[in-house]
């Protein structure tokens, strides 16, 4: 789908202000607020922006730890990569998980209330195929660039 300047604009703006009323938004990209709004709707109803989330300070909240994991599967069959993400997508403490290419299979990101608990879980995804999975783990010291959004206009304009 091509997206015009203004579409680009209001995408851009509700990655960093999601909570940014429309009437602002429509005065940030030049538009009338009903025209805006109607902007938003159909870019919502075409799957192109949402859910709408809220980005915790976790560290103020509550104490955790996160880890990435490596993941590699010896089975390399469409049932063992379904088996295991099946078994990762039920673990809430497991809040992104990707299948890449490359050296390792997946990498999960783990964010649990301590060691103990992620060593449960690791424990739980080892025995998804016994034997079978070997996973790496990269306890998270400092985070660098937490995610604020897609650079669209780098990603677009190519």
């Amino acid at each position: 789908m091509q997206l015009d300047r203004i579409n680009r604009k209001i995408l851009s703006i509700l990655q960093q202000e999601a909570r940014i009323t429309n009437q602002q938004l429509a005065e940030r990209v030049g538009l009338s607020p009903s025209s805006c709004l109607n902007r938003v709707r159909k870019l919502e109803q075409q799957g192109l922006i949402g859910p709408y989330l809220g980005i915790l300070n976790l560290p103020a909240l509550c104490r955790s730890v996160t880890v990435i994991a490596t993941v590699s599967l010896k089975d390399q069959s469409t049932d063992a990569f379904r088996a295991f993400q099946q078994q990762a997508e039920q673990i809430p403490e497991v809040v992104e998980c990707y299948t890449v290419s490359g050296m390792f299979d997946m990498f999960l990101r783990v964010v649990a209330p301590d060691m103990a608990r992620y060593n449960e879980i690791n424990d739980r995804l080892l025995d998804v195929i016994p034997g079978m999975v070997n996973i790496s783990s990269h306890v998270v010291l400092t985070e660098g660039k937490p995610f604020r959004g897609y650079p669209l206009d780098a990603l677009l304009d190519h």
